[in-house]
């Protein structure tokens, strides 16, 4: 076990862990906001690790720790979400309960290099992470890591209260180094593809955090959701270009986010194309289109980060977006390896407020 998580355990609850478990951030690399509207996204893990250690309880008690984070009181299995930084921690219990994976509250300790706010799935890797933990206490669990995923989605949708995609979760759930993944969030399925070898992709923290509780995600759901309804159709990402120009007395804002959908869909499965094929300008090309169809017709972005992602460009990426929900956190750039020092110099130079966060590899 980590030794310094160990301690962290130990230091705040006089006792030690009998379960740990890990899991790593994730960088979507493009296809925002369409796991949940039937299309396909391609995120990769990045080299960045949330741990947990747990003792299980045999009474109701969930008390939580994490490193970087204030106390909190001890939680209990009868709460409702407060919004409280525990709530997640709480809720994954509460649904490894549910499930059977335990049979009451639990101890807690974690700690993470994964950003909050940042669009890097801080939140997934905890559920994620605190699922297997739980999971690995029965060697007879016949639940496996898709099923995790699904579990984990389900927390954030039933007790959170996030209307989120699979994407998160299946990514640091099933994910694996060096590689992207191409997900069908529909049926569910999924493919590795290697990596760029002569390039990376560099993740660069805005300065601007975001929460996905903060309503905005949300608000962009609820309009997928009714454009679903006015186009008759149950994936937005299925439907075409003309389909959308020719429905009439459709709300322009509505229009816009099926039009980002669908637009969003083609350029996943040709960036899939571009990676498998080494073609890394192409790729980079369907990078920035995408940013701009963000920025255009989702509303998702913020001029800072519009300056942020040109800059990126300007100073040398093949290509650069904005990655996670929106309305903060990072962006994603494709440099060339060796120039990424330089690049990200450059770069931060010119945004003070920004910073280094992370590369692919």
């Amino acid at each position: 076990m980590n030794p310094d998580l160990l301690s962290t355990f130990v230091a705040a609850f006089d006792t030690t862990p009998t379960l740990e478990g890990a899991a790593p951030g994730r960088v979507n690399l493009i296809g925002e906001h369409l796991d949940y509207n039937g299309g396909s996204v391609l995120p990769a893990t990045l080299p960045m690790t949330l741990r947990v250690a747990m003792r299980p309880r045999e009474d109701s008690t969930v008390r939580v720790v994490a490193t970087g984070y204030p106390d909190t009181p001890p939680r209990d299995l009868s709460d409702v979400m407060r919004g409280d930084w525990s709530d997640h921690a709480l809720a994954a219990v509460q649904m490894g309960n549910e499930v059977g994976l335990l049979q009451g509250g639990a101890d807690i300790a974690i700690r993470s290099d994964i950003p909050s706010g940042a669009g890097l799935s801080s939140s997934a890797a905890l559920l994620v992470a605190l699922l297997k933990t739980m999971r690995s206490a029965d060697e007879h669990c016949l639940l496996g890591d898709i099923d995790i995923a699904l579990l984990a989605q389900r927390v954030e949708r039933e007790y959170i209260g996030v209307p989120c995609g699979i994407m998160d979760q299946f990514t640091v759930a099933v994910g694996e180094p060096g590689h992207a993944i191409l997900l069908d969030t529909k049926r569910l399925t999924h493919r590795l593809i290697a990596l760029p070898t002569s390039h990376t992709f560099a993740i660069i923290h805005s300065g601007i955090t975001r929460e996905l509780t903060d309503g905005r995600y949300a608000r962009r759901a609820d309009e997928c959701q009714r454009a679903e309804q006015i186009f008759d159709t149950k994936a937005l990402c299925t439907l075409d270009l003309k389909t959308i120009k020719d429905m009439p007395r459709v709300d322009l804002a509505l229009r816009r986010r099926a039009r980002q959908c669908v637009t969003e869909q083609q350029r996943v499965m040709a960036a899939a194309a571009a990676m498998r094929q080494g073609n890394v300008v192409a790729l980079g090309e369907l990078m920035i289109e995408s940013h701009r169809s963000m920025c255009k017709d989702f509303e998702m972005s913020l001029p800072a980060i519009d300056y942020l992602v040109a800059d990126a460009v300007e100073q040398g990426a093949v290509g650069s977006r904005l990655t996670g929900g929106g309305f903060g956190g990072c962006i994603v750039s494709l440099v060339e390896k060796g120039q990424l020092e330089v690049w990200s110099q450059r770069l931060l130079a010119r945004h003070p407020e920004a910073y280094f966060v992370a590369t692919t590899g």
